[in-house]
């Protein structure tokens, strides 16, 4: 009899666990690779900005494990609503839960919960045609824009923010989206971190990129660039510092719009009545490694803020979780008997793409020695197959999925715009697919 495993998710760290597992098992192994959405790839697909696209060709390598005749992909199918944890764990021979972390930590200042003020997440998902995610949601009407942090996924958002639509016209935004960023009333863009240039979470090839934008003047001011000795530091941070200081030297060209990338401040308040009008900030130092305030303010007038300050997991229904460390407690990947973690849901919000690669294989390992461990093993006692008929809930199927593919292509060559288009809102992939929405549920 085949060895059964249920993975729930399928981005990077739920297709690199299938694809360990097809290469460690000693025996035959049957997987099923779960998502909520009709959609592979995860962050992949959702998450990697659209214009870079060599990072978003890791889709092809993910391609190859769905492809695999052990493996089968089940999108569309909810954990907590479709499924539950206990009836995966009847169902299959272990579960491994690999569903990253989808959420932005807050910042926990007054004001957050004004109107234009969001998490960079949401703008994300935005850009990228997400579902979840409506194409009006933005409008980008304020002409000045705060991006707190200073990590990959806030050069992405400046660079977004930056960029004309003629310039990503060409990759797969969404054909609504790409058209209210043509609209985009943006002219100032404001990058804030509380620490300084050596404190900066993004690499460099990413912060040169800011420096070769087209439409936009990239300024530093050289009292926040820092002018100390930079031998102690590592090779990428120096290069980091090195660009930034090179940038502080620059005049403004007159370009249309502008990146003011600030440093050693600190959000305090976002401030207005109705929606965002201004972001306070205090002036930051270190002090025995810590951020520290120093009492001396400024206030920049802005009309949206978006918070890029770490991602973080969500709890999932019948998994334990550790709300200390938003992380799903476990031991190399075990959780308790027959449940398995990987991913960011395992370690947390650290690593690149392929990080996901090696953690993958740790939990797999763990896996299949816990169940070569096992004498008399009773086997799963349900097929999945039954109990989502059962109830009504009728999968996307890999082949489906390549029809929403196929309807992407076909869009793009319709509107003259590069390779893919994505498809806005699950109803068009659904039918797109072919694959019309199940009875609802009573």
């Amino acid at each position: 009899m085949s060895l059964r495993v249920a993975i729930v998710g399928s981005g990077p760290a739920g297709i690199y666990t299938a694809e360990a597992l097809t290469k460690q098992a000693g025996e035959p192994v049957e997987i099923d690779v779960l998502d909520r959405l009709p959609t592979p790839y995860g962050l992949v697909r959702y998450g990697v900005a659209p214009d870079h696209t060599s990072i978003k060709s890791i889709a092809g390598y993910l391609r190859k494990v769905l492809e695999l005749p052990s493996v089968r992909f089940l999108g569309g199918v909810e954990l907590g609503s479709d499924v539950s944890a206990g009836d995966l764990a009847d169902s299959y021979d272990a579960v491994v839960y690999c569903t990253g972390a989808m959420v932005d930590r807050h910042l926990g200042i007054p004001g957050e919960d004004l109107p234009g003020s969001v998490a960079a997440t949401d703008f994300v998902n935005w850009y990228c045609g997400h579902p979840d995610m409506p194409p009006d949601a933005f409008s980008l009407d304020s002409t000045e824009v705060a991006v707190i942090g200073v990590g990959n996924v806030a050069v992405d958002v400046v660079r977004i923010l930056a960029k004309t639509a003629d310039e990503l016209r060409s990759t797969d935004v969404p054909e609504e989206v790409l058209d209210r960023l043509a609209k985009s009333q943006v002219t100032g863009i404001h990058m804030i971190g509380r620490r300084g240039p050596e404190h900066a979470k993004f690499t460099l090839k990413e912060l040169r990129e800011l420096g070769e934008l087209a439409n936009c003047d990239v300024l530093v001011r050289p009292e926040e660039a820092g002018s100390g000795d930079l031998g102690e530091l590592s090779r990428q941070i120096r290069g980091n510092v090195e660009v930034l200081r090179s940038w502080s030297l620059r005049a403004s060209a007159g370009r249309p719009r502008r990146l003011d990338v600030r440093f050693w401040l600190r959000p305090v308040e976002i401030l207005g009545s109705s929606r965002v009008e201004a972001l306070r900030l205090e002036r930051t130092r270190l002090a025995d490694g810590r951020v520290v305030g120093t009492g001396e303010y400024e206030t920049i007038p802005v009309g949206m803020v978006l918070r890029s300050v770490g991602y973080q997991s969500v709890p999932l229904p019948g998994v334990p979780f550790d709300t200390a460390t938003m992380t799903v407690p476990n031991v190399a990947g075990r959780v308790s008997e027959g449940q398995y973690v990987a991913g960011w849901l395992k370690r947390g919000p650290t690593g690149v793409i392929g990080t996901n690669k090696s953690d993958a294989a740790e939990t797999v390992r763990t896996l299949l020695a816990d169940l070569a461990g096992r004498t008399g093993r009773p086997g799963p006692r349900t097929r999945l197959d039954d109990l989502l008929a059962s109830r009504g809930v009728r999968p996307v199927t890999y082949d489906q999925w390549l029809g929403i593919e196929a309807a992407e292509a076909a869009l793009a060559a319709s509107l003259g715009r590069g390779e893919h288009v994505k498809l806005v809102g699950r109803p068009a992939m659904l039918t797109a697919c072919g694959h019309l929405p199940a009875e609802p549920r009573l």
